[in-house]
């Protein structure tokens, strides 16, 4: 008996060993979760496995006592990181670093300068240990590296008007987008051409540096004019900012070709021209820049009207008063200048913080069987109101409470995806061209979004430099602007890309607070003792047989 047990034991090492061996040529993970939270998308992959050099990451998330719901991400970004490495092998490379870690406390405070100096800003988590307040800064950031250059990846990113763990649960989500549109920003060698038609707005260059700045980390940028251009054609995707004057039959049959030839297209179009608002106020006027009929022959018509939200809306900074001497200055809700936090389902708006907007317009759907796609991305709260032009603007507005019953207007759309083919709005020909005309695209798709000021940067009043797109400078806040047009050119220009990541969901499963409240005591001996006990009998039906098998031979 006992060489047959030996025998047994010998093969039973040398079947562990033999698996061991398969193991270091073989690896493979089988992700059985529901919503599939260790897997990255097919389009990471390919771009993990075509790199052509090492990519290093650092990730700043990291410390002894990290909050449970930071410490979760955490844990999300190392997943995220293995799996990148897993597919990347060589040319991926990543580590964690705690910025409390450093030899001493000059050390410390030199990492945090450094930290800063690359504008990662740190979150102060207040958090109770052992019945305890205490106060920790965090690093919620990691750094890309490639090739010398460097790109800072903010991993806190969410809906800012979400409660703690919502906004924990969509940074988890957001993880594999992030880190893999920062090694796709640093790697890419061949950028889509957006070309920027702003020959026919009044604002100043300066105010759109934050969307030019932006753009050209991603993309090849042109300024277009489109009296000396041909064609848009060798354009990836076009994009009309906030036009203020006439477009020209020319221009617009362009605009007109480029879609029905594939050329994908982002309008920020407003309903209402709004001068400088006086004392007594300003009465907004309908504008027409002759885009109207263009737009509803695609399927859609930006209303002559402004909206206002009584529940989401900015606040500006207004004098109600005097204090002695001085004017008492008073942040103040500005209904004319909505807060989008109401999205359509969309990879496009999931997950990004809301969305600043100023004087915007309503959107109706026109030509509804046409065969387009038509899927709203941004929309007002249900209590809204609307103003046909001409409508009168004043500052003293935000000084009034608001009334449940002035904003019945319902949910209004302002932006829109536009998916299909496309019928060409010159299908009965133009007169001044010989060219022949496509008259039907293929499949294609386009943005359209009733406020152009959605994509127009703050100045600074003292320096002159612009701030970023969607910096309030009141708030110090920077809404989701920047994120939506992104998230916005990526799918238009790269469907099947990396936005794919962003569908990605993870679904959060809270404990009973109740429960965990008032049997605390209770659930806590049970996760105590359970195991022990069961790994108890397991133990005493083991012995049991053991022995009877052995003492009946």
């Amino acid at each position: 008996m006992a060489n047959f047990l030996k025998k047994n034991n010998v093969f039973v090492l040398g079947f562990l060993l033999l698996l061991n061996a398969l193991g270091s040529y073989f690896y493979f993970r089988i992700d059985l979760t529901n919503d599939k939270r260790y897997s990255i998308s097919s389009a990471s992959k390919s771009m993990l496995e075509g790199l052509s050099d090492q990519v290093i990451i650092k990730v700043y998330l990291d410390g002894e006592d990290l909050p449970g719901g930071f410490e979760r991400l955490k844990r999300a970004v190392k997943e995220t990181l293995v799996e990148f490495k897993y597919n990347g092998g060589k040319n991926i490379d990543f580590q964690f670093i705690n910025p409390y870690q450093a030899s001493s406390e000059e050390e410390t405070n030199k990492l945090f300068k450094e930290l800063v100096d690359k504008g990662m800003q740190p979150t102060n988590i207040f958090d109770k240990q052992n019945g305890k307040k205490t106060e920790n800064l965090i690093f919620p950031y990691a750094t890309v590296w490639f090739q010398g250059k460097e790109s800072t990846v903010l991993l806190l990113k969410s809906n800012q008007a979400e409660d703690a763990q919502t906004k924990l649960n969509q940074s988890c989500e957001n993880v594999e987008y992030e880190l893999a549109t920062a090694i796709k920003k640093l790697t890419a060698t061949n950028k889509k051409k957006i070309g920027l038609l702003s020959e026919f707005t009044n604002v100043s260059p300066v105010n759109f540096a934050g969307l030019v700045t932006s753009l050209q980390e991603f993309y090849q940028l042109y300024i277009i004019d489109s009296k000396a251009s041909q064609s848009f054609e060798g354009l990836d995707a076009l994009i009309v900012p906030k036009p203020d004057k006439q477009i020209d039959e020319n221009a617009k049959l362009k605009i007109d070709q480029f879609v029905m030839n594939g050329g994908k297209v982002l309008f920020f179009v407003d309903g209402l021209k709004v001068d400088s608002i006086g004392l007594e106020g300003t009465f907004a006027q309908p504008l027409d820049v002759n885009l109207d009929d263009l737009l509803f022959n695609y399927g859609l018509r930006i209303n002559k009207n402004i909206v206002k939200d009584g529940l989401n809306a900015t606040v500006i900074p207004l004098v109600v008063g005097n204090m002695g001497d001085k004017p008492n200055i008073q942040p103040m809700l500005y209904r004319y200048f909505p807060l989008i936090n109401n999205f359509g389902k969309s990879v496009i708006t999931k997950n990004i913080d809301m969305v600043s907007t100023k004087f915007t317009a309503s959107i109706d759907i026109v030509n509804a069987n046409d065969g387009i796609k038509k899927t709203p991305l941004l929309l007002t709260s249900p209590y809204t109101k609307i103003l046909n032009a001409p409508a009168l603007i004043t500052y003293n507005e935000a000084r009034t409470e608001t009334e449940e019953e002035e904003y019945q207007d319902g949910v209004k759309v302002i932006a829109y995806l536009l998916e299909g083919k496309f019928s060409s709005f010159f299908k009965g020909g133009f007169s001044q061209n010989q060219v022949s005309l496509k008259k039907k695209s293929e499949n294609s798709k386009m943005l359209v979004v009733s406020d152009g000021d959605l994509i127009v940067n703050e100045v600074d009043n003292k320096t002159g430099n612009p701030y970023p797109m969607g910096y309030d400078r009141f708030s110090k806040h920077q809404y989701g602007n920047q994120d939506f047009v992104f998230n916005a050119l990526n799918y238009l220009l790269d469907e099947n890309g990396l936005i794919v990541a962003k569908a990605k969901t993870i679904g959060l499963r809270p404990l009973d607070t109740l429960k965990t409240r008032d049997k605390h005591t209770q659930w806590q001996l049970i996760n105590i003792i359970l195991p022990l006990t069961l790994l108890v009998i397991v133990g005493l039906v083991r012995f049991y047989f053991i022995k009877k098998k052995y003492t009946s031979f």
